[in-house]
């Protein structure tokens, strides 16, 4: 088993690393092309200068350009409300931690926590969940093709089990691999066939892990996959995966403790009898 398994999609355009460090070699070496720079008006000093700067600059307006594409998650929660799914939801106040509130009649209220790539430590592990939520989620918004997916979860996995066995006492009750990029060429999704249309695109269901009860006692806290959670099968229902069907595409997170080491067990269903799986 291979950490990308911890995920049923790939990144069949995802450029290799060894094309990524070419691109990195000839950015510097460009410094020393000075008949290049000179027809363009820049000495090789101000391109040494300027580089670092002019690439923060990229990050910069890609990272605006992501926080626009955060619309998606919004888009999907107003469609769950159009369905009569959730009975409404509250955006992030500004300067607050991004978290949604999601009403659900009979039931209460459900946090979702909008994150970036989840093997950053901001996005894994610096969150709070608030004292209103019967339940609390971390959705992953991670637009990056540096990592196959299920890579992306692997790392962000391992944070969390940090801070599962840690003195934290806040409880999460599950993470979500989910955003524009699932169901495009650059992330096919194999549970297309379930796929909806938002805001003019075809969207397919996300990837749904249930995380372990927090609890400290015992040498394994679903290991087995067997921890249920309410709000995992009204978001299928978006995609009209009836509660039927739902058990098969909820995903699970369980550790397990063998002697002073801790394993962890990712798997990822997709389907009646399809699953894909990872452990260490």
């Amino acid at each position: 088993m291979e950490a990308k398994d911890a995920a049923p999609c790939r990144h069949p355009g995802a450029p290799q690393e060894e094309i990524v460090s070419k691109v990195a070699s000839i950015l510097e070496a460009l410094a020393d092309d000075t008949a290049y720079l000179s027809a363009r008006g820049i000495t090789s000093e101000e391109y040494r200068c300027a580089l670092p700067v002019a690439i923060e600059k990229i990050r910069g307006s890609r990272a605006a350009s992501n926080s626009n594409r955060r619309q998606f998650l919004v888009t999907l929660f107003e469609q769950m409300k159009l369905r009569g799914l959730i009975s409404g939801f509250e955006m992030p106040r500004y300067g607050d931690d991004t978290v949604y509130r999601l009403s659900i009649e009979g039931f209460g209220d459900v946090a979702v926590i909008q994150k970036g790539c989840p093997d950053g430590a901001h996005s894994s592990v610096r969150w709070s969940a608030p004292k209103w939520a019967k339940e609390t989620y971390l959705w992953w918004l991670c637009s990056s093709l540096a990592l196959e997916p299920g890579e992306h979860v692997v790392r962000g996995t391992n944070r969390l089990r940090q801070r599962f066995f840690s003195n934290a006492e806040d409880v999460l009750d599950g993470v979500i691999f989910h955003n524009e990029l699932c169901g495009s060429p650059q992330r096919p999704c194999p549970k297309r066939s379930r796929s909806v249309i938002m805001a003019g695109s075809m969207v397919p269901p996300p990837c749904i892990y249930v995380m372990p009860e927090h609890r400290q006692e015992g040498t394994e806290w679903n290991w087995d996959g067997s921890r249920n959670r309410f709000f995992p099968s009204v978001l299928l229902e978006m995609f009209d995966i009836p509660l039927a069907e739902s058990a098969s595409y909820i995903g699970a997170i369980g550790f397990q403790k063998r002697g002073s080491s801790i394993r962890s067990t990712i798997v990822s269903p997709f389907g009646p009898g399809r699953s894909t799986n990872f452990r260490s």
